[in-house]
């Protein structure tokens, strides 16, 4: 019991971390001594309006982690799902500087989507380590596409943008392998579809709202 006390404590800082923007990057970012581009204002709202998106999706896979981390049956399990939530803490924090960067902030509908992420994370964990670990697999999958969608769309010239992006698609990656590794179970096409489905709708309400 006193272990799960302790996980929901850490867990609520945690959680107040990543909606605060307290998270400190243990990495430095891909996209130090990048030179800073002459962006067009269009080309400027476009570029915070993608890695927005990315903030969110940060702040989503932070509460994913935690929710399934809570649930995890396995020390190996919990563990895995929480070294993965602390690399992500460093896209967080570099998406939450880039966005500063292109006098832009984080939208207010972010502690919505973290909550409603948690939720899924800890439902998700309830269904076992491998579920959990596949969930992670399918997630990530996701992800990559997606990143691969935003370097397409950023603007050629955001250099600095590009390069945070081109690091978390390599990041995210590796989650996803290291979660079939560790015994994932893989999801069958159609619910990766629905989940693209799902991750579109969240993508345009972000970038628009």
């Amino acid at each position: 019991m006193t272990d799960t006390k302790d996980n929901l404590v850490l867990g609520v800082d945690r959680a107040l971390r990543t909606l605060t923007g307290l998270h400190q990057p243990a990495r430095e970012t891909p996209a130090e001594g990048v030179e800073e581009s002459d962006l067009q204002d269009g080309e400027r709202a476009h570029a915070a309006g993608l890695m927005r998106v990315n903030h969110t999706g940060e702040i989503c896979a932070q509460a994913l982690y935690e929710g399934q981390a809570l649930a995890a049956r396995s020390d190996e399990a919990r563990e895995a799902l929480l070294q993965s939530a602390r690399e992500e803490r460093d896209h967080l924090a570099w998406c939450r500087e880039r966005l500063t960067q292109l006098d832009a902030k984080p939208r207010l509908m972010d502690p919505l989507f973290y909550g409603a992420s948690y939720l899924m994370g800890a439902l998700t964990g309830l269904a076992g380590d491998k579920v959990s670990l596949g969930f992670v697999e399918a997630t990530e999958d996701q992800v990559v596409e997606h990143l691969d969608r935003h370097m397409a769309a950023l603007p050629e010239e955001d250099l600095k943008s590009r390069a945070i992006v081109a690091q978390m698609r390599t990041d995210e990656a590796e989650h996803g392998a290291r979660a079939l590794a560790m015994g994932g179970k893989p999801f069958p096409r159609p619910i990766k579809t629905l989940m693209t489905f799902a991750s579109r709708v969240m993508t345009e309400t972000t970038y628009r709202i």
